[in-house]
């Protein structure tokens, strides 16, 4: 439908304007985020991302209103927030958490274990 496409084509632009940060201290507020790149340009939104319990992931999104912001926020990677170098990446070139296509990991140590069997002595030996 044309309406899927669209707001396909919008979260493209949005993440055009938009930067992963990563290694973000867990007391960071979405704030202090905030206030760490105002002076790339204006920052329409920080996510902070969190898991399912609520604790924060360690990375957040910042969303800005200028396209050329991004490019002023990468000078910031590795700059640094409550004593911790943030790892700053244009979002839509980052997905964090694509790698669930991959196979679980067969376990070789798992499946080369064998019951141990003690040799098979029959009652009618050797004299």
């Amino acid at each position: 439908s044309s309406s899927a496409s669209a707001s396909q084509a919008e979260k493209e632009e949005v993440d055009s304007r938009s930067i992963y940060v990563g290694n973000v201290d867990y007391a960071c507020t979405p704030e202090e985020v905030q206030q760490h790149f105002q002076s790339c340009g204006t920052v329409n939104r920080v996510t902070i991302l969190t898991d399912k319990f609520g604790q924060p992931k360690g990375f957040a999104y910042v969303e800005f209103v200028e396209v050329d912001a991004v490019q002023n926020a990468l000078l910031l990677n590795e700059s640094e927030l409550h004593g911790r170098q943030l790892k700053v990446s244009a979002k839509r070139t980052n997905i964090p958490g694509m790698k669930q296509y991959r196979g679980r990991p067969s376990n070789p140590y798992f499946r080369s274990r064998r019951p141990f069997m003690p040799a098979f002595y029959p009652p009618y030996g050797y004299g």
